[in-house]
């Protein structure tokens, strides 16, 4: 299995959970935290550029066009 994407979410819930456990606030860090592992997971996977997207929302552009 060969995919860094899901790993990048397994290993960035793993984290979430060791840092914070239970209730609400600890379901909400370990989203944020998924979310974190899956970007970066697909950012080495080249399935995302996340470059690409922070210059286009700091670029001031207002989006394509």
């Amino acid at each position: 299995m060969n995919n860094t994407t899901f790993l990048g979410v397994v290993v960035g819930l793993a984290l979430a959970f060791a840092i914070i456990f239970g209730g609400l606030a600890g379901f909400l860090w370990a989203l944020l935290f998924g979310i974190i592992g899956g970007a970066v997971g697909a950012q080495l996977e080249g399935r995302i550029d996340l470059r690409a997207l922070v210059d286009n929302i700091t670029s001031g552009n207002g989006g394509r066009g």
